[in-house]
């Protein structure tokens, strides 16, 4: 099974929201703190091709950002993904 992985920060109020998202759905997920390690900023910017924080991924699956969460949970699609 995939996991789901969140890159963020501790402060990024983006980062913030995705979590509440996930936390409010039940949906399990690994957070990865890149504010405190570089060789991961460096692993989530080249997985993601970004620089910004959150970058979502389940799996190999990129997702987005917080935005790009909340529309996939919004399009019903988030459910369809985790099922997959």
């Amino acid at each position: 099974m995939a996991t789901l992985v969140l890159y963020g920060t501790k402060f990024c109020p983006f980062c913030l929201r995705a979590k509440q998202l996930l936390m409010r759905n039940d949906i399990a997920f690994e957070e990865v703190r890149v504010d405190k390690d570089t060789e991961q900023r460096n692993i989530m910017h080249e997985r993601s091709g970004r620089t910004s924080v959150p970058q979502i991924f389940y799996g190999d699956h990129h997702i987005g950002g917080s935005d790009e969460l909340y529309a996939l949970e919004r399009d019903g699609g988030l459910d369809k993904l985790l099922a997959s």
